[in-house]
């Protein structure tokens, strides 16, 4: 199915975030999640500018894995499609708790806003797999590895919190003309189930490599 881009894909999604992030006890700590395998590191340190106009777009192929060195992510990754009501689908709430990449979306790695999703908690079964998403920073390494055996290395270029209903639609959805990744998972305070606010993680391709083990095309 051809990806959604700009503000069709941000209607959906915006409609699933604003439901809920799987809220539930513990905001930190707790047990690593893993992901199997390793795959090898796409790059060495980001430039601190982040800069990856140079790195040419990547062929279609999903993402199987994610790998987040700076906060301890190391996690399968789902495909996410559309629900029952025409929002975009969440990860279930599970002890094993995993991101998820919305499938209208483009893949990582090809241009335009590849768009993952996780729980910053899990309900009873405690913390998310985007527990710590907020504390990552410009240049920190986030890894995406896709079906074919490729990984794609992306540096943070920002880091925002912002108030649900002034959720940054074009900022986060809006076309762009090279491969860039957007993290997207619930923050700020709680009231019952409910966080406040979102967190959103920017990112862009500075780098490509072939990883040790490939995952499911």
């Amino acid at each position: 199915m051809t990806p959604l881009t700009g503000r069709a894909l941000a209607a959906v999604v915006l409609a699933a975030l604003l439901a809920g992030c799987g809220a539930g006890s513990g905001a930190d700590g707790g047990r690593e999640r893993g992901a199997g395998a390793p795959a090898r590191s796409a790059t060495t340190a980001p430039p601190a500018d982040g800069a990856g106009g140079a790195v040419r777009p990547l062929a279609r192929s999903v993402p199987v894995g994610l790998r987040i060195p700076a906060i301890g992510v190391d996690t399968p990754v789902m495909r996410l499609g559309l629900a029952a009501d025409g929002t975009v689908e969440v990860p279930p709430v599970t002890e094993d708790d995993v991101a998820g990449w919305y499938r209208h979306s483009p893949t990582p790695g090809r241009t335009g806003p590849s768009v993952l999703l996780g729980h910053v908690t899990v309900g009873s079964h405690g913390d998310g797999v985007f527990r710590r998403l907020a504390r990552l920073h410009r240049g920190d390494r986030v890894e995406a590895r896709l079906a074919n055996g490729t990984v794609a290395g992306f540096a943070v270029t920002e880091v925002r919190t912002v108030a649900k209903a002034d959720f940054p639609t074009d900022d986060v959805y809006g076309d762009v003309d090279r491969p860039e990744l957007r993290l997207i998972t619930c923050g700020g305070p709680r009231s019952g189930e409910e966080y406040r606010d979102n967190v959103i993680v920017f990112a862009e391709l500075i780098a490509t490599a072939t990883a040790t083990t490939s995952g499911e095309r």
